[in-house]
């Protein structure tokens, strides 16, 4: 029998969503090996007291994941494509992707209605600096609130009457079941989605062949050009997740599209840039947009975001 294969995974019920997913792909596999979940909790999970753009550095949903995988106490780890660092932790490597699901981002109100039917100053819940900026230009009387925890206590607080509204990704309320609670889809030119949002990015440590044989076949081309296009963009940016920016690539035959778009706290300021290149120049068509909105001036959105975040964090 082949050796066990151990899944790191955050231990929300969307991260085990996506870890039990991988799990039974490679069951479907010949010959697969058993393969085991191992629960890993992150400075993330622990610290819901602090709104995410205030916690210091990058990694603060994967550092504990990266150390387990290095130290090899799980041979495979998955993420949410979004929460991974653009620069991969030396001896780790993005293996495979999965299919995406809708990138956009959802408004889930109380009332049932979309953006434009909430009232002035109605309380909208998010703990995404990129949101936060979108929501700001699309509507400054709206009042922003922070907003933690996982999925489905998100969804409580709004029913308890915490919030008017919430925004959540899309993809990961489809994956729990609860699709049902969308009031709305927010329209990607106004409202860019986080870069590689609602992509499953799952990651093996350097050169670990006897793992990659059971997660390259888990691969999705199409969805893989696309992340290679968006994380392209935010290197280039040099942002992590809490930065105002947003992204979507799409595949059309041999042509990827990439659009972005980024939009200071206030709501000023917003730029956006589109561009098309060959699939095997995903990564160079993110740099060559991301050098375009840089022009335009979201250099101005960056500096502040990141100034923001340095005062916080003292």
């Amino acid at each position: 029998m082949s050796r066990k294969l151990k899944i790191g995974t955050r231990g929300s019920a969307l991260a085990l969503w996506q870890a039990e997913e991988v799990a039974r792909l490679i069951r479907t596999l010949p010959g697969a090996p058993p393969v085991e979940l191992v629960i890993i909790k992150t400075q993330g999970d622990l610290q819901q007291n602090i709104p995410l753009w205030q916690t210091p550095g990058k990694g603060f949903f994967t550092a504990e994941l990266d150390r387990a995988q290095l130290d090899k106490e799980v041979d495979v780890v998955v993420h949410s494509l979004k929460d991974l660092a653009t620069v991969m932790t030396e001896g780790l490597a993005l293996t495979a992707v999965l299919e995406r699901e809708d990138p956009r981002d959802a408004l889930v109100t109380s009332s049932g209605g979309d953006l434009a039917s909430l009232p002035k100053g109605a309380r909208i819940g998010t703990s995404s600096l990129r949101r936060r900026a979108f929501l700001a230009y699309a509507r400054p009387d709206l009042q922003h609130m922070e907003l933690r925890g996982n999925v489905p206590t998100r969804i409580r607080k709004l029913d308890d009457g915490e919030y008017d509204a919430i925004i959540l990704a899309t993809a990961g309320l489809k994956r729990l079941g609860l699709g049902d609670r969308i009031s709305a889809r927010l329209p990607t030119p106004e409202f860019p989605s986080a870069v590689a949002q609602g992509i499953v990015g799952i990651c093996t440590r350097a050169g670990d062949v006897d793992t990659d044989k059971w997660i390259l076949p888990l691969n999705h081309v199409a969805s893989r050009i696309a992340a290679e296009a968006e994380r392209g963009l935010l290197r280039k940016l040099e942002g992590g997740c809490q930065v105002p920016v947003g992204a979507l690539a799409t595949i059309n035959a041999d042509t990827v599209t990439l659009y972005s778009a980024a939009c200071n706290l206030d709501g000023s300021d917003f730029v956006s840039a589109q561009a098309a290149a060959p699939v095997s120049d995903a990564a160079a068509l993110g740099v060559r947009v991301a050098t375009e909105l840089l022009e335009k001036g979201a250099w101005r959105v960056l500096e502040q975001a990141n100034a923001r975040r340095q005062a916080a964090t003292k």
